[in-house]
């Protein structure tokens, strides 16, 4: 009986050692795609992220506008936000430090300047920076790292 050998790779064993230990470092850090070049290579290496399953939604609650609406009566303002709320310019995904593991921007009770970064918010494959708009102290924070977020959510209260 013959024993089943793996055929000879065709890369060159050292760009094959490479590959694989971005692959690791892909892994190990969670992103989706990494990149090096230099003078005589361009190696990219991606990976497929797969989703999770999702479970049927239950059906939504009516808005308050769409049950005014449906009781013959006007519909009613959206509240505006708190005094000293920051709230977000996009839709994405809210980051409270810089990387995971890594000790958040502020915590609630932090002293604030104008200009301090708060957040990130990841969108369409770019970090934003979220920034205090004004000096205060962070009476609240209102969102959880890697949640989903949508435009004008308020994500945290400066007084």
């Amino acid at each position: 009986m013959s024993e089943k050998k793996n055929p000879p790779s065709p890369l060159d064993p050292r760009l094959e050692e490479r590959i694989r230990a971005l692959a690791q470092l892909l892994e190990e850090t969670g992103l989706s795609e990494i990149q090096i070049k230099d003078s005589t290579q361009d190696l990219r290496v991606r990976r497929q992220l797969s989703a999770a399953p999702l479970a049927p939604a239950a059906p939504a609650a009516p808005r308050a506008s769409e049950k005014a609406a449906a009781d013959g009566a006007p519909p009613a303002e959206a509240e505006p936000p708190p005094a000293g709320a920051v709230t977000s310019p996009m839709v994405g995904t809210i980051y409270v430090a810089a990387e995971p593991g890594a000790k958040p921007f502020v915590q609630e009770g932090d002293k604030v300047k104008k200009g301090d970064i708060l957040f990130i918010v990841e969108a369409m494959k770019t970090m934003n920076n979220i920034v205090a708009p004004e000096n205060g102290v962070v009476q609240k924070i209102c969102v959880e790292n890697a949640q989903p977020i949508e435009y004008d959510e308020v994500l945290a209260i400066i007084a």
